[in-house]
């Protein structure tokens, strides 16, 4: 694997809880002040510890400044395309162009199905995603003025009138670890979003990288279309140890680069709700990568 040579950003995934909903937006203010590009929240629509990620997302925006917004990632089965599309293209538009999407096909089925949604297999999941993607684009087409029609098996837009716009070209970021989901992120996503938690290891994540890269190529896309983005997890101590992001800031910066420069990550996002952790991260950990990896590519 090599280096995509994307410009390198930094984020924080923060627990959406509901027990001190005012602490949840410190923290995000924290992570804006401490220099981090971007703040995202995972999306349990059933989960009534938890705030509606999306109402979060849209309260959130106007609290801050700088920092972008994204669900980590939004649930597509309780949230349909065609409205969500115009939803993050408002939000993108109030916002002044901070938001991206992060989706998923759903995996939480009897909750999903409790909630008023429809149970699908993880095949037909990723076939629905697939569908989703070309109705949330198509709404955005805002300068096409020919009524929108999508015929799919999961998902149909009749003669609708498309748009707005969003204020930038919004990124759709799948959370994908199966390789029929890797596919689908190679040949129409605009990120891959996995979780480092989620993987058995470095080897994993380059046999993943492989199929993404070989489905963009098949689709007539470079691969390096597909920014790479992941969840990671860890402790800061002053002791060096042997363990993947587990020591000083300066350990997690070395290890951080040799994912962008080894495996083709650009943008890390670390999930907890320490305000402590957040500001090393911004403001030790995110510069020192900036600087290896510069060297580097020079």
């Amino acid at each position: 694997m090599s280096d995509y040579g994307h410009e390198l950003e930094f984020g924080a995934f923060i627990t959406p809880s509901n027990a001190e909903p005012r602490q949840v937006v410190e923290l995000v203010r924290t992570a804006e002040a401490a220099g981090l590009d971007l703040a995202t929240f995972q999306d349990h629509p059933y989960q009534p510890r938890f705030l509606d990620t999306w109402t979060l997302l849209s309260y959130v925006a106007a609290r801050t400044d700088r920092i972008r917004l994204s669900g980590n990632v939004l649930n597509l089965p309780l949230r349909p395309p065609a409205v969500l599309a115009r939803a993050a293209a408002s939000l993108d538009l109030l916002s002044g162009g901070r938001f991206e999407l992060g989706l998923g096909a759903g995996g939480f089925w009897d909750a999903i199905e409790a909630m008023g949604g429809r149970r699908l297999t993880p095949g037909q999941g990723v076939d629905a995603l697939s569908e989703a993607i070309d109705v949330i684009r198509g709404v955005w087409d805002a300068g096409n003025k020919e009524r929108f029609r999508v015929d799919g098996e999961y998902y149909q837009v009749n003669g609708a009138k498309r748009g707005p716009a969003p204020a930038h070209d919004i990124g759709i970021w799948l959370g994908a670890y199966k390789p029929r989901m890797l596919r689908l992120t190679g040949a129409k996503a605009d990120g891959w979003l996995p979780s480092l938690a989620y993987v058995q290891g470095l080897d994993e994540l380059a046999a993943d990288n492989r199929i993404i890269d070989e489905a963009a190529e098949e689709a007539g896309r470079s691969p390096a279309a597909v920014r790479r983005l992941i969840n990671v997890g860890g402790r800061f101590g002053h002791a060096r140890g042997d363990r993947l992001l587990a020591g000083p800031p300066a350990q997690w910066a070395e290890q951080l680069t040799a994912l962008t420069l080894e495996y083709g990550f650009g943008t890390y996002i670390l999930a907890g709700d320490d305000p402590t952790a957040l500001q090393i991260f911004g403001r030790e950990v995110a510069p020192a990568v900036r600087e290896l990896v510069a060297a580097e590519r020079k």
